[in-house]
């Protein structure tokens, strides 16, 4: 059986990527990396973890000496990297968490995967996850393109920009077989409550207020995370080696846009009166450097590999909320202790 270490596999993002090739490749074995931090849960793919074709590996990216060990052991013939720091607040906290795990993270899979594949390179391939937030920030309409020249402005991005070129490196350096994709916001199932729509969600729950940065003008483009997932099935299988691949919704939100629907549709599925849960916004300060727009321009996945997004943001949205609503026992044991502490000094009200 092909042998592909996905890292990262009990995420967000990297759960839904984990599930779709279980379930859809039966003859690949999936080998699911993650150190299990705050964000990584096994509850997210309790489903699957009897599957005969799936195994956990609870392992730190971080320690290079523990990474050789399962190439080593387990002769990974392929690598999807998802495994990375990704909220851009706790960046500015802690920037040096970051350049760890995104950085010399990094670092070391390729390093052990030069070393298992070196006398046979043209059969494996790496593929590394990343970010549209590499970019920068876009001022003047237009689109990122996979030529946008990087430009990033938090250390979170900073430290994945890095990333990305140290996987560039590698291809060009030592010949490993890489393909890179950078993807817009992603919302759904499973999400961590630090970001904007699961964090809304559980705070009308809770009517708790809903801290909205600055004037909340920032505009970013969204994407389901399923079909986020599905993408990056197709990249894997049929991207080409070298090259990179934007993946986006062609779906651009004004952050307080986006609240106002949520408020809308929570307020129809609890059964409040509307415009309840919108007068729980409360504008708080800006976030440092925070980017203004973000925009993907997909057409090259669209028309090179035949990918498109399979779901309208409204009907996302609906089943996003859905799930919470029907979660509330995920919701609450992922938002306990250490995670209010953090919550509370993030979002100071003005």
């Amino acid at each position: 059986m092909k042998k592909i270490l996905i890292t990262g596999g009990a995420g967000f993002i990297g759960s839904h990527v984990v599930r779709l090739f279980v379930n859809k490749y039966t003859d690949y074995h999936i080998f699911n990396l993650d150190v299990l931090t705050y964000a990584g849960n096994l509850e997210n793919i309790k489903d699957i973890e009897k599957k005969p074709n799936y195994t956990f590996l609870k392992a730190d990216i971080n320690n290079a000496n523990e990474i050789d060990t399962l190439f080593d052991t387990h002769q990974f013939d392929d690598v999807i990297h998802l495994a990375a720091e990704s909220h851009v607040d706790r960046s500015i906290t802690d920037p040096l968490a970051f350049i760890q795990t995104n950085v010399l993270g990094t670092v070391n899979l390729l390093n052990s995967a030069k070393r298992i594949w070196k006398n046979n390179l043209s059969s494996h391939l790496f593929y590394h996850v990343s970010t549209d937030e590499v970019y920068g920030s876009l001022h003047d309409g237009g689109y990122f393109l996979e030529t946008t020249p990087y430009d990033p402005q938090s250390p979170y991005s900073a430290s994945k920009a890095a990333s990305d070129h140290f996987v560039r490196a590698y291809y060009n350096t030592y010949k490993i077989p890489v393909v890179v994709s950078n993807c817009s916001n992603n919302y759904g199932q499973n999400q961590f409550p630090e970001k904007l729509i699961p964090l809304f969600i559980n705070n009308i729950l809770n009517k708790k207020p809903l801290p909205v940065y600055g004037k909340g003008e920032n505009v970013r483009d969204w994407l389901y995370v399923v079909d986020h997932a599905r993408a990056i099935d197709v990249v894997f299988h049929k991207g080409k080696v070298g090259e990179t691949y934007n993946i986006g919704g062609f779906n651009e939100w004004k952050n307080l846009d986006l609240i106002k629907v949520l408020c809308k549709v929570m307020d129809q599925k609890l059964n409040r009166t509307q415009g309840e849960s919108e007068k729980l916004i409360t504008y708080v300060t800006d976030r440092a450097g925070h980017d203004l727009r973000y925009a993907i321009d997909a057409n090259k996945i669209m028309k090179e590999l035949g990918w498109e997004p399979s779901l309208q943001f409204e009907e996302g949205l609906n089943i996003t909320v859905d799930w919470y609503l029907n979660n509330k026992n995920w919701l609450e044991n992922v938002t306990s202790g250490a995670y209010l502490k953090y919550y509370d000094e993030q979002y100071s009200v003005n």
